[in-house]
């Protein structure tokens, strides 16, 4: 069986683990040093990695990390259930809205950066979710 792990490089660590802590409910697990932690309480478990803007991603690598915001096809989607108090939860914890909620035949959506230039969104899903828009197999 395959399973997922989420690993989100950031250059501040405990800048980034209070703000998955506050926003989503997350709890630290194990502790990896100065180098990263585990957070818990999601479907799959998060690990924050400690790594230095500027920094190369592998040897050779023709770009660096950048925390500036950034965007990159591979993101975090949170699935909520009360999409105006999640929300105001992530904005207290210190992410950046990005433009206003959207609405489809799926639910409802709002795109955020975290404090380390990560997006992510929020989804609300309606009662039928995906099965609204997929297509039939």
């Amino acid at each position: 069986m395959t399973r997922v792990l989420i690993n989100i490089d950031v250059d501040d660590l405990v800048r980034a683990e209070a703000f998955y802590t506050a926003a989503f409910g997350l709890r630290a697990g194990r502790r990896f040093g100065a180098g990263g932690v585990e957070l818990l309480g999601a479907e799959a478990p998060l690990y924050l990695l400690a790594k230095s803007a500027g920094s190369a991603p592998h040897h050779g690598a023709a770009a660096v990390r950048d925390y500036a915001r950034h965007w990159t096809p591979v993101h975090l989607d949170f699935a909520v259930d009360d999409l105006d108090a999640a929300m105001r939860v992530v904005l207290a914890a210190g992410a950046l809205a990005e433009g206003d909620v959207r609405e489809s035949a799926w639910g409802r959506i709002a795109m955020f950066a975290d404090p380390c230039g990560h997006g992510f969104c929020l989804i609300e899903f309606s009662a039928r979710g995906y099965d609204a828009v997929a297509d039939p197999c």
